[in-house]
């Protein structure tokens, strides 16, 4: 009844503060503001509070990241990308390749490649940062990091016609290496590396079904991926006929070419070179739109030679050729 404060619940018992029963000014305080909203880096439960605390610790060394440490897990993110693995980070590292961080797992074992690592990243500036390794996991989408990490910025492909560009402003004949559906990363990187050595103005690469310019393809480039643009297309058919239009005569390796690459006299005109996968070589397309098949002469034991060799035995032969008539 009312005013019965013998019924159960009337009176808060024990505890501290006022026994009294209701609410009362304690839901008023509840309800009173608490001031401006940090700003979203200042919360740590917030995905931008991302920026590194500053340690007092020796140069070289890596730094404590507060929060969650850069992009989400994946091997590329948006405009980044991830390499995982000591041995992968110190080769990305000894390349040049463009790291913006590196990630060390909190109690990480110290051995000879991740000193190296701390030397590298200390003369170059790169930011050098120890999170937990589950942390580690999930940025890496779960790849066997070893307790080492690097991101890196996605590549920038080159528009196709810039490469005819950039023969006509060194005032030589365009010489243009196209892959086919050549899906191994580690054999782009070669051909880019070849390009470079040769003399190529640049690779031609199509978007679905190959190999990108992933940290693995730039790797094996040897810092020549900085050096020679390679331009992505969606349809490399399209383009060589594009190559044509423009004056390029396209050639195709082929093991059954109709001519050896030892008696071919159209290396010194503007040339585009066109080297299909080593399981398929030429797709039947890209091959009837060649103006020319060629075939690398071999010893008769070896039925073929994968993208990144063909490349390199055929750019050196038209670089040969070139010089003979400079």
């Amino acid at each position: 009844m009312p005013g019965n404060s013998q019924r159960k619940g009337a009176i808060k018992k024990g505890g501290k503060g006022n026994p009294t029963a209701g609410s009362g000014g304690r839901v008023r305080r509840g309800l009173e503001g608490k001031g401006p909203t940090p700003k979203a880096k200042d919360r740590p439960y917030h995905k931008s509070y991302t920026k590194p605390v500053k340690s007092d610790g020796p140069a070289g060394r890596p730094r404590r990241a507060s929060g969650k440490a850069g992009p989400k897990a994946g091997g590329k993110g948006g405009d980044q990308e991830w390499i995982a693995g000591r041995n992968s980070v110190v080769e990305a590292l000894r390349a040049g390749l463009p790291v913006i961080s590196v990630y060390v797992a909190e109690g990480a074992e110290r051995d000879s490649r991740l000193r190296e690592v701390f030397s590298i990243a200390a003369d170059k500036h790169i930011n050098l940062l120890e999170v937990p390794k589950p942390e580690l996991d999930k940025m890496t989408a779960g790849a066997v990091h070893q307790g080492l990490a690097a991101r890196i910025p996605a590549y920038e492909y080159a528009d196709p016609n810039d490469l005819l560009d950039l023969a006509a402003d060194n005032k030589e004949q365009p010489l243009i290496v196209a892959l086919d559906s050549v899906t191994d990363p580690r054999n782009l990187g070669a051909v880019v590396r070849s390009a470079a050595g040769f003399g190529a103005h640049g690779v031609v690469i199509p978007e679905r079904r190959a190999a990108g310019m992933t940290a693995s393809a730039r790797k094996t480039s040897a810092g020549a991926a900085a050096r020679v643009p390679v331009a992505q297309v969606v349809n490399l058919t399209r383009q060589l006929k594009a190559y044509q239009a423009a004056g390029c005569m396209v050639i195709g390796l082929a093991a059954d070419g109709d001519v050896s690459l030892t008696d071919l006299d159209l290396a010194t005109g503007p040339l585009v070179i066109v080297v299909g996968s080593e399981g398929k070589g030429l797709s039947r397309l890209v091959a009837d739109t060649c103006d020319l098949l060629v075939s690398i002469p071999m010893a008769s034991s070896l039925e073929s030679l994968n993208a990144g060799v063909a490349a390199s035995v055929a750019l050196y032969a038209v670089a040969q050729e070139r010089a003979s008539h400079s």
